[in-house]
């Protein structure tokens, strides 16, 4: 990733340049993503080396989104169990407030 001018970063993505310029303090946030999208299409390229260009691209992107959509269903099942125990703690405390 290049800087460019006004904090505009050029990221090399399949060797296009995109321009993007990320909010102020979210500049490693960008630099992440990037990383990780290359990465993405590393992993997505050793399994299917025939693809190329926009493909490999929307199937690296879909990897990419279906992680994200099993990370969110573990938070939110985490999420529920974490809920859960505080209902079961809350419900105790109220029991013994009330035998007292």
């Amino acid at each position: 990733m290049r800087q460019g001018a006004d904090g505009v970063k050029v990221v090399s993505i399949l060797g296009e340049d995109y321009s993007i310029k990320a909010p102020a303090g979210e500049e490693q946030t960008l630099l992440d993503a990037a990383l990780m999208l290359k990465a993405t299409l590393a992993e997505t390229k050793k399994k299917y080396p025939t693809l190329i260009g926009d493909r490999l691209l929307v199937l690296a992107a879909m990897n990419l989104c279906s992680q994200q959509l099993e990370m969110q269903k573990r938070h939110q099942q985490e999420l529920d169990r974490y809920q859960e125990q505080v209902s079961a703690t809350v419900e105790v405390i109220s029991k013994t407030i009330s035998q007292n």
